[in-house]
C-alpha cells in the first residue's frame, strides 16, 4: 500500500493521498484539524477497509464520500462505506446520473469543519464529471480532478457519456 503520510498543513487540515495499485487511482482524505470532521474524495470499493482504518486510526468523522465521477472502470466504495457507516453521505455529480444522497452542480460546496470543496464541472470524461477545489488562505488551493486530469495528459473521452468537445 503505497500512500502520503498524514499532513497536517498550516490552513489546519490533514491530508492524505492512498493509492489503489490494480486501477491506478488515487483515494484522499481531507479533514479539518479542530473539529475532525472529513471527507473521503473518489474511494475505492476495493479499499473501503484500508480508508475506513485510516480515518479510525486518526480519530476523525467521516461526513462525506465524493465522487469525481461513474462509470464502468471508476467503481466507487460509497456504497460500502455507507453501508457500514449509514450516517455518511455520498457525493456525485447531478449531471453523471447516478444515485446519491447529495448531488451537486457547478459551483456547489461540501463543507467540513472550517473547510470546503466547491464543486467545478468538467465533462468531457463523462458527463458527469467534476472537479473539486478546495481553497487555503495562503495559497490558492488543490483540485481533486479524479480523470478530468492525469499525470502527464488528460483525460479520455471515448467512455459512455463522453465527449471531446
Amino acid at each position: 500500500m503505497a500512500s502520503a503520510a498524514v499532513t497536517s498543513l498550516e490552513s489546519g487540515l490533514i491530508f492524505r493521498q492512498l493509492f489503489e495499485k490494480e486501477s491506478s487511482t488515487y483515494t484522499y482524505l481531507l479533514a479539518d484539524v479542530a473539529t475532525k470532521q472529513c471527507v473521503l474524495v473518489d474511494p475505492v470499493l476495493e479499499q473501503v477497509e484500508r480508508d475506513l482504518a485510516a480515518v479510525d486510526a486518526a480519530g476523525l468523522t467521516l461526513l462525506y464520500v465524493i465522487n469525481t465521477h461513474a462509470h464502468a472502470d471508476h467503481v466507487t466504495g460509497s456504497g460500502k462505506i455507507k453501508a457500514l457507516c449509514p450516517a455518511v453521505k455520498s457525493v456525485i455529480s447531478a449531471a453523471s446520473a447516478a444515485k446519491a444522497d447529495i448531488t451537486v452542480n457547478d459551483g456547489d460546496t461540501i463543507a467540513f469543519g472550517g473547510s470546503s470543496l466547491t464543486t467545478v464541472a468538467t465533462p468531457g470524461h463523462t458527463e458527469g464529471c467534476v472537479c473539486y477545489h478546495l481553497a487555503a488562505a495562503t495559497h490558492p488551493g488543490w483540485l481533486f480532478s479524479g480523470d478530468a486530469m492525469l499525470i502527464r495528459g488528460c483525460c479520455r473521452t471515448d467512455f459512455q457519456g463522453g465527449s471531446a468537445s
